[in-house]
């Protein structure tokens, strides 16, 4: 299969299945953090926008990536990815000033707490408390209350899910669209495409298991419903416009897909892309990965057609 890969995804997989298949779930969480800053390297440059700071909103911590000067901008909320236990503004910068930049909207990432050290449901309860922060003071950020969109991917693209779910259920407002980039869904692993795709590519099943297991810690949940188990437990008619990006070597590719059909099928108007030759986080390799380029591009325009 490895000739099938993106031409610059494919040397990264040979170094990986060269070097034993290494999986960061096996390294301290430390360490597991570091690895994943590390792999900026890979993201390419990224523009210069008007203005880029951190600020602390009801309690909890985002930064603003403010492509203009102006006001009543639109607004993306963005859930970075990292399997529940990494990631955060250092990791998703370039895609970030990228996105903004492109699409013109004010893109604010949540910086929300990461297990081992928090538990189910603290990064679910910081995404959607930070989402309601963001609009209560969106004209403080530039920004405008009624054009809200989300975006996420990976472990972000299961919190932008559930937090759009949680509005749907609980406010009376909802974001105007929904974004999600290969989203983390399935806490079992339990599709082919897991097993297809869950030792050679970098991004391994067992990697993407252990982000469930130590958000899960020792919480208590109900298997049959559940916000983790949101394929199984969640209804979906009522939720705004939505785009799924998966890639074609992702263990999660079954569990996107599966996702989109659903999705059609509660009514949702879906727009679902696989990229073929990637994995499971080429969103971040825009310095390697033409469809890294692509999708970006694809994103920001989708993201600005209000």
């Amino acid at each position: 299969m490895l000739d099938k890969l993106e031409e610059g995804i494919r040397p990264l997989v040979e170094d990986f299945i060269s070097a034993g298949k290494p999986c960061s779930s096996e390294l301290s969480i430390k360490d597991r953090r570091a690895g994943y800053i590390a792999s900026t390297s890979l993201a390419g440059t990224a523009p210069q926008l008007f203005a880029e700071y951190e600020i602390r909103l009801n309690g909890i911590n985002m930064k603003i990536y403010q492509p203009l000067d102006g006001t009543d901008l639109p607004l993306c909320i963005y859930f970075h990815g990292g399997c529940f236990v990494s990631g955060g503004f250092l990791t998703h910068d370039p895609q970030l000033r990228e996105l903004a930049h492109q699409s013109g909207c004010i893109f604010v990432c949540i910086e929300y707490r990461l297990a081992p050290e928090h538990i189910y449901p603290v990064a679910h309860d910081d995404a959607y408390f930070g989402s309601l922060a963001i609009k209560e003071h969106a004209r403080r950020i530039g920004g405008s209350a009624n054009e809200i969109s989300f975006m996420g991917d990976s472990a972000g693209g299961h919190l932008a899910l559930i937090t759009a779910l949680r509005l749907k259920n609980k406010a009376d407002w909802l974001p105007n669209k929904l974004a999600l980039i290969y989203p983390m869904l399935d806490p079992k692993g339990l599709s082919p495409s897991y097993a297809a795709n869950g030792s050679d590519y970098i991004i391994t099943s067992k990697m993407l298991l252990s982000g469930f297991e130590l958000y899960l810690g020792d919480a208590d949940y109900d298997e049959q419903d559940s916000e983790l188990n949101v394929l199984m437990s969640a209804k979906f008619e009522g939720l705004p416009p939505t785009y799924i990006v998966t890639a074609e070597y992702d263990p999660l590719l079954d569990e996107g897909l599966l996702l989109s059909e659903r999705l059609k099928v509660s009514g949702v108007e879906v727009k679902s892309e696989t990229y073929p030759g990637v994995i499971h986080g080429f969103f971040q390799l825009s310095g390697v990965s033409k469809s890294a380029v692509n999708c970006i591009h694809s994103l920001s325009e989708w993201i600005s057609e209000y």
